[in-house]
């Protein structure tokens, strides 16, 4: 049940505002996806050009590259079909299993096409590698299935290398994340339950609503979320972590909050904003006796998702431990998860620290 005048708590958020793709976890890449078919495409091109140059040197090139290409092409094509429609299945089998099956599949491909190359216009006329063999089934089939058995180890040799790094940069994305989830501040809790506590006689509703405040806090920080999440959904985090922040600060701390640009459902890295405003009030607003104004600003720009906080600070002030912790952080999951497509970017002058995080624009 809701609170008057309290948003939802995190996990009451229905499941369709935040919508989670349940992806098959398989070291086979997706030969479905269009990038993967232009993949395909190229790496037959290459081969064949490489078939076509160890070629006797006196034979016509042209016309050879041209009917292996062809072929190699053919293959590529059917072959990338075959496991594009075989994938579900294919991850529900262990790796050796799965690999087997490639091979046979692969192989199989191989065979019938080769058979069929044969029948339509033969062997060294297709492949044109040896000009003079003798067009014998038999050979033209043992050659391209001894090469099939070659390129297809080698790739997937590859795929599983790929595979197995994208895991360990996973799992290390997500040991981050909740290393930053579990770094609550002890000072933060310590602080928040001395304000609770008086609060408890004087303004009991307040109190109420701010052990509530907390429970919602803590609930969403700690949860596992190696996901992205919704920008409401991080920006509802965030509004929650500064409504106790402001039963502590009062006046001293003011937020200006401009992110009426920003899609609900755009989708961003979890624990992006709330770690951005706890730096900000602890190393900006606490620190100054007259406290201060964070300003949150969301838009898009040219298809990016842009998030800036900006908060004054003391220059004359000496920084606080664990000061670019949050920062350093949020920049490698960014690095991690978009590479060059994202960036953490910081700037100070004038007594103000300013953060810019750019995203690529998802919903």
């Amino acid at each position: 049940m809701s609170r008057p005048g309290v948003a939802e708590p995190l996990s009451a958020i229905p499941a369709s505002t935040v919508r989670q793709e349940v992806e098959v976890e398989s070291f086979l890449p997706d030969f479905c996806q269009p990038r993967m078919v232009f993949a395909v495409v190229l790496i037959s091109e290459l081969l064949a050009v490489v078939f076509a140059l160890v070629r006797v040197p006196d034979g016509p090139f042209w016309p050879s590259l041209g009917f292996i290409s062809l072929f190699v092409q053919w293959l590529g094509l059917t072959g990338a079909a075959l496991l594009c429609v075989a994938r579900p299945r294919l991850a529900r089998l262990r790796v050796a299993e799965a690999s087997a099956t490639v091979f046979a599949l692969l192989m199989l491909n191989t065979a019938v096409f080769s058979l069929l190359a044969v029948e339509v216009a033969g062997g060294e006329a297709v492949l044109g590698i040896v000009p003079g063999l003798p067009a014998s089934s038999w050979t033209f089939l043992l050659r391209n299935e001894a090469i099939c058995v070659i390129v297809t180890a080698l790739l997937l040799r590859y795929f599983y290398v790929s595979h197995e790094w994208r895991r360990h940069v996973r799992a290390e994305t997500r040991s981050r994340i909740e290393a930053l989830q579990a770094r609550m501040r002890p000072h933060f809790l310590f602080n928040t339950m001395n304000t609770i506590a008086a609060l408890t006689r004087s303004e009991p509703a307040t109190a109420e609503r701010a052990v509530e405040d907390l429970a919602d806090l803590l609930r969403a920080t700690l949860k596992a979320s190696d996901r992205p999440v919704c920008f409401a959904e991080e920006l509802e985090l965030t509004r929650v972590y500064a409504r106790i922040e402001a039963l502590r600060l009062g006046e001293r701390l003011r937020i200006d909050w401009d992110v009426g640009g920003v899609p609900p459902n755009a989708r961003i890295p979890s624990l992006t904003l709330q770690p951005l405003l706890e730096n900000a009030i602890y190393h900006g607003i606490e620190p100054l006796p007259a406290g201060g104004a964070v300003v949150v600003r969301g838009r898009v720009d040219g298809g990016q998702l842009v998030i800036t906080l900006s908060n004054p600070v003391d220059p004359e002030a000496a920084a606080r431990p664990g000061h670019r912790q949050a920062l350093d952080n949020l920049r490698e999951r960014v690095r991690l998860a978009y590479g060059e497509r994202g960036s953490v970017e910081t700037e100070s002058d004038a007594g103000q620290f300013r953060v810019t995080v750019r995203l690529p624009l998802e919903t």
